[in-house]
Parts: structure tokens; sequence; C-alpha cells
């Protein structure tokens, strides 16, 4: 592994564009645009408030960016540096704004969601949808169809709208008392749609509207926590706040199986990787001013990883009832890119993440870190998992085993979150306010 230097960043705003060239990092009142390989700039704007939220467009032409305080969007062009487009929500304020697939539209949700206005960038024709819910809103993977939750007269209601024009092609009544998610399947047919988690309900329609199955899997109890497609759309995971995962199939809309998260691993096929600290020892005389303030490898925890003997007890935190939200449950699913592992995260066990084998439906490894996960992603080419836990470490798992690597830089670099580039072959590690580069080498198994 090789780490390149540390660029500021704020808000935790870097983006990477979908084509991989470019790496765009907001500091501030800037946005820097960088060239991927060279790290060199090449592009620098400025702005009158601090970006909340930034964006690229499909086709990495142009970058969004939000300023929510002043309801301001400002979009730039790549190719054009000198053309740029402002859209002002004027009072009625703005919460949220994104790209439409095509990277020609965007899609504005106003203060207390009171409409989604789409502002075209070709025409400059600007459309209203009246009535959305406060959750997200999903496109298809082909970019042709939006599926839009909405709430009139205390119903929750489904509007589907092609992209193309923003005319509704279906508009339907959902089954659920107060919807919280919705989400296409990758081979956009299906649409997935759950309730809040006072009750486990999910619901999948067809493109056209149509109720293709209803799931529950219990009642009078906290519900569903988590959803997340397999990328062959063949699996539909649930995670919920009875610490177990349950696998849908996408025939029958079925259970298929599930996954649950014991305090005591006996399961024979797993592997439980526990990672071991170890503080080098160094002694005083060899230490001088400048490196006890700069030298940051001298004094940073080093780990490995160590196999532990069956029956293994995980660390578990008991939930306080008293509080909302409590901190038990799968609160995130993550599929592989081939659809061959599912990683899981149980808020109740936050040091441990969980490695299911989706061919045997099977338990495969338990990572036990010794602080909790914070982040965790696919290599999205190989089966490769890197994850992070607020410290100076980035750790990788592989089915060939686990790995701790310290990012070697100047000062203290608590890793925050992280992702892929989607080439696969590097990460980008965010701290609190700066990123780094770390290039992976690729003699993982394809």
């Amino acid at each position: 592994m090789n780490f390149s230097e540390v660029f500021k960043q704020s808000n935790q705003l870097c983006k990477v564009s979908p084509d991989g060239k470019y790496l765009a990092t907001c500091v501030q009142y800037r946005l820097v645009v960088r060239d991927f390989n060279s790290l060199q700039i090449v592009h620098l704007y400025t702005f009158l408030d601090p970006v909340m939220h930034m964006e690229w467009s499909s086709d990495s032409l142009f970058i969004l960016c939000a300023m929510y305080k002043r309801g301001l969007v400002q979009v730039w062009s790549l190719e054009q540096p000198d053309w740029h487009c402002k859209i002002d929500e004027g009072s009625i304020g703005l919460v949220s704004s994104r790209w439409s697939p095509d990277g020609r539209h965007i899609l504005n949700t106003t203060e207390f969601s009171l409409r989604v206005t789409v502002w075209s960038l070709c025409t400059k024709s600007v459309s209203y949808i009246k009535y959305p819910k406060a959750c997200q809103k999903d496109f298809t993977a082909d970019g042709r169809y939006m599926a839009l939750a909405e709430r009139r007269e205390c119903k929750d209601y489904i509007s589907v709208f092609v992209c193309d024009d923003w005319h509704l092609l279906r508009h339907f009544e959902s089954e659920t008392q107060d919807l919280a998610g919705l989400e296409w399947s990758p081979n956009s047919c299906v649409l997935a749609v759950w309730d809040s988690c006072l009750e486990y309900k999910i619901l999948l329609y067809s493109l056209d509207g149509r109720l293709l199955s209803s799931y529950s899997a219990y009642e009078w109890s906290l519900g569903i926590k988590s959803v997340a497609w397999s990328p062959s759309s063949q699996f539909l995971a649930i995670g919920s706040y009875d610490e177990k995962v349950r696998i849908l199939n996408h025939i029958t809309w079925k259970k298929i199986t599930q996954f649950e998260h014991p305090a005591t691993i006996i399961n024979a096929k797993a592997v439980v990787f526990k990672e071991v600290e170890k503080r080098p020892v160094v002694g005083s005389e060899d230490l001088s001013i400048h490196q006890l303030t700069v030298d940051n490898s001298l004094f940073s925890t080093q780990s490995k990883y160590e196999i532990t003997q069956l029956p293994a007890q995980v660390p578990v935190i008991k939930p306080d009832p008293d509080r909302a939200n409590p901190k038990i449950g799968i609160s995130a699913l993550a599929f592989s890119a081939g659809n061959h592992y599912l990683a899981t995260k149980n808020d109740n066990m936050p040091q441990n993440l969980w490695v299911w084998d989706m061919q045997r439906l099977s338990l495969l490894a338990v990572l036990e870190q010794t602080a909790p996960v914070r982040c965790f992603v696919w290599d999205p080419h190989r089966p490769r998992l890197a994850l992070c836990t607020g410290n100076t470490k980035v750790y990788l798992w592989s089915p060939v085993g686990c790995v701790s690597v310290n990012v070697p830089v100047e000062g203290s670099f608590q890793v925050q979150s992280l992702f892929w580039h989607c080439s696969g072959s590097s990460l980008v590690l965010l701290s609190k306010e700066h990123i780094c580069l770390c290039y992976v080498d690729a003699e993982e198994e394809k």
C-alpha cells in the first residue's frame, strides 16, 4: 500500500467524478478540482457561503454545489470554466439538491417538503412536484424513471415519473402507515417500499404500480432498520431491530433464510478475527522535541489480527430503553459486487463486522475491532472489504484474510469514513478536516 500527501476538506465533502478522472473537494468557501492521477489542481471555484452539499453530474462534466442556508445552488462546468449556473429558491428555502440521471436537470426540495422543483439546464424550464414526503427519491439504474413518495390527506402515495420529460407515469396508494423509504432493484423492475420502524412491513411493487408481494416478519415491536438489494436483484436483505437479517428471494418474495447475530459464536465454519493492539516501546533518550510533536509514527498504536478460538464471545452493549432510536439492530447492510458476500453491522455490537457467504447462506467471518466500526464499503470489482473505526488505521478483509494498515502521515489522521475509487485501485480516506488517498495493490483474487 502507498499513501498520498494530505489535503484539506470541509464537511466530509469529497467526491470522485463518475469517470474516475477528477477528485473534487470543498474547503469552506472554495471548490477544488484535482486530476485524480497527478493530484494537480485543474479548477478552483469560490462561493459566498460554505458549501453544504456537492455532487457530480453523471457524465462528469458539471459539479453541483448547494448552500442550504442561502437557498442557493451553483453549477460549474469543467469543459467551459467561464460558464456557471445559479439557482435561487428564495424564501421558500432549500433542504436538498441533487442531479437527475441525465446530468441536465436538478431536483431541489424546499423546506418542510412543500415541493420538489425540477430545473432544466438545457431549456431553462421549471417543473413542480407537490406533496413530496421527507424521504429519499430514487431513480432506476437505467435513469429512465424516478419514484417519489408523497403524503396526501394522511395517506402515503407513490408517483413514478418518466425522467425524459417528467410526466407522471403511475400514481398509486401505498399500503403503509408511515412510509420511511423506497429503493429500486438494480434491474429497475421492482420497487421496494418499507414502513417506519414502528411497523415491520415491506412492499414490492412493479413498475406499473402492481403490488407483487408484502412481507412482515412480526408485529408489535420495532421493525425495519435497513434494506439492501443484491447487485443481481436476486436477493433483498432486510435488517431489523431484532438483530436479524432476513433474505427474500426474487421469485416468490418469500424468506429463504435469516442471519442471526449471537453474542456467542459457535459456528465451526466461521472465522473470528480479533484486532490486537501493541504500542511500540521507544527509549525516552532517543526522542527529540521535534519527534515528540511531529512524528506520529512513534506513538501510533500498531495492530494486527489474531484468529480467536471458538466458541468466541462478542462484546455487547446494552441499549438504553428510555432513549429514542435505541442502539440496537442491523443499521448497515452491503453486498459485494459479485453477490457472493454480505456484510452487516449490529448496533449493539458496534465493534464487530459480520461477513456472510451468500452461496452457502452461512456466517463466514467476524471482525472484532478495538473501537466501533464507523464505515465499511466493498471494492466495486473484487470481493474485498475496507473499513475504518475512527483511528489512524484502515482495515481490509478478503476471503484470504485480514490486514490492518497504519496511515503514515504527519500529525494525527483519524479515519472517519472512506470510499473506493470506481476502478477499485485506490481508497479515499477522510478525517475530520483532511483527505488522503490510499493506493491498494491489486494482487487480490478477481
